[in-house]
């Protein structure tokens, strides 16, 4: 009767740490975007979801991200996520980040959007790269269109 109370609190411990729903680094030059099937290598304007169930989806840009969330249940997204710009390879909260677009800073699908962190960041290449800047919300507005 012992051993099968041991092995009952390991079985809903393991239950427990198995449904941790958290983001994956993205593994530049291997893992493919998602909605375009493009390799990721920028290692600057990459993105990812992550449901609430806990599936990944990797995206090489954050437009390509933007694009497939026509087709899904946004519901079910708990993260929205996006490389800081001013930070190669990490990943920020899409929807706390400032965006830029601006011609002059080329993104993998052409849209020139690039996220950051804060936005004195973003206002500082502005100032040096011209464009545009966005909130989450905003932005998801100009890609309505």
């Amino acid at each position: 009767m012992q051993t099968l109370k041991h092995y009952s609190i390991f079985a809903l411990l393991l239950m427990l740490f198995s449904c941790n729903v958290e983001p994956e680094p993205i593994n530049y030059g291997s893992d493919g975007c998602y909605f375009c099937k493009m390799t990721i290598v920028d290692k600057v304007h990459a993105a990812e979801v992550v449901t609430k169930k806990g599936k990944i989806y990797k995206f090489d840009a954050t437009e390509c991200m933007i694009n497939f969330m026509d087709n899904f249940d946004t519901s079910e997204i708990k993260f929205y996520l996006t490389n800081n710009y001013t930070e190669p390879e990490v990943l920020i909260d899409a929807t706390k980040a400032t965006f830029l677009i601006s011609k002059n800073i080329p993104s993998p699908m052409g849209a020139f959007l690039s996220a950051f962190k804060n936005k004195a960041d973003a206002e500082n290449l502005q100032a040096d790269k011209g464009g545009d800047l966005y909130t989450w919300k905003s932005l998801l507005e100009k890609f309505k269109d």
